[in-house]
């Protein structure tokens, strides 16, 4: 207890819970990509790759990630992929759409729309009324095709095709198609979502897809419902990691965090929160595990506060310049290194120097990379935020 009466969870109990709830640990791995999303709450989507490598690290058996991941993806609609957290595409369970669009996504929906607005009235291009027509007309087109890409849609209607001048005059003056950033807002909106890609798993062209049915939902309901999975996921946190995650103001988490009844802990950092009923001591897993996590991994970015589980020393080399970490090597709760992926397929680690794990983490971390290897076969992954140590091991 520290002297607030609070029950103190030290950096050994969080990388236990991290182990377990994280589904890292090798008893802990998922039947599902289901279970895996469910899990974690939000998987990042930005990366392509990234969110079948982040399933497959985390499922029993490996060989299914493709198969099971483009299943709940894009066949049973379990999960869906758009839109969410900080203005971040995410992949999560459908269920969660309208949770994450009431609690995240309206504010940046309508001030994305403005800007749109904004830079076209700029450009001497059509207006909102405009706008509005060209919108439905896609959106129809869209209902009719199921899925289809920009281009497509710009065959059925026209209008999208329309270009404008963005920023005339400035250093970074450039020219935008209308349907570039129209779906760029409707996605934000929650009407429209990433569907299958056009070409394997690890492509970054998609096909656009309407966004699930889901109801509107009061936004401070939405904002605890939110808080309280995570929390439940990634707890203890603090209040800095609960707003950076979500993005919100402090008044939203603490008014989310108040609506759950959350308790009070004490970190190393200072204080941190966790769901009700969660201040139990957690045990750690039976045997001791290691884990290759992808660039964009939502456990490796899954807080601010980082110094628990990531040295300050291995930032500059697994994380590029905008804070995007990099494919990372954990050991027992811990990152210990990076790995990457050379032009022969060939899947490659290293550690820091003068870090000595000991021979059986060593082995583990082997083990790993053969088990990634497996599955991934003939696939060449290339993170879309390279960073240092990847682009060195992958030379």
């Amino acid at each position: 207890m520290d002297d607030g009466g609070r029950r103190h969870i030290g950096t050994a109990e969080r990388r236990h819970r991290l182990a377990l709830r994280q589904r890292l640990a090798g008893a802990a791995r998922a039947g599902s990509p289901e279970e895996v999303a469910g899990s974690l709450v939000a998987l990042h989507g930005t990366d392509p790759a990234a969110v079948h490598l982040a399933v497959g690290a985390r499922l029993a058996d490996a060989a299914k990630t493709v198969g099971e991941t483009e299943r709940a993806l894009y066949e049973d609609g379990a999960l869906v992929r758009m839109h969410g957290m900080r203005h971040t595409v995410f992949v999560f369970p459908t269920e969660l759409t309208a949770v994450v669009h009431a609690s995240t996504g309206r504010t940046v929906a309508a001030r994305e729309r403005a800007r749109l607005l904004k830079n076209m009235a700029a450009a001497g291009a059509p207006d909102a009324a405009w706008l509005t027509e060209v919108e439905k007309s896609a959106l129809a087109a869209l209902a009719r095709r199921g899925q289809a890409t920009a281009a497509e849609l710009a065959r059925d209607e026209p209008r999208l095709k329309e270009q404008f001048v963005y920023a005339a005059g400035k250093s970074y003056e450039g020219v935008h198609t209308v349907s570039t950033q129209l779906l760029r807002v409707l996605g934000v909106e929650g009407k429209v979502v990433r569907g299958r890609p056009l070409g394997s798993w690890t492509s970054s062209q998609f096909r656009w897809a309407p966004a699930p049915e889901h109801p509107e939902l009061d936004p401070a309901e939405a904002q605890a419902e939110l808080l309280r999975r995570w929390l439940t996921a990634c707890g203890p946190a603090t209040e800095d990691d609960l707003r950076w995650w979500t993005g919100w103001r402090v008044t939203e988490v603490r008014r989310a965090l108040t609506a759950i009844g959350a308790e009070a802990v004490s970190l190393d950092e200072g204080t941190g929160f966790v769901v009700s009923g969660d201040t139990g001591p957690v045990a750690g897993p039976a045997e001791p595990w290691a884990a290759l996590l992808p660039a964009l991994d939502p456990t490796a970015m899954g807080w601010q506060q980082r110094d628990w589980y990531l040295a300050p020393g291995l930032r500059p080399m697994l994380f590029d310049r905008s804070g995007n970490v990099g494919p990372t090597v954990w050991w027992n709760g811990r990152v210990v290194g990076g790995w990457a992926q050379r032009a022969d397929g060939e899947i490659v680690w290293r550690l820091p120097a003068g870090e000595d794990i000991g021979g059986d983490a060593e082995a583990a971390i082997g083990t790993e990379a053969e088990r990634l290897s497996s599955w991934v076969g003939t696939t060449r992954i290339t993170p879309r935020f390279r960073t240092p140590l990847e682009r060195e091991l992958s030379a």
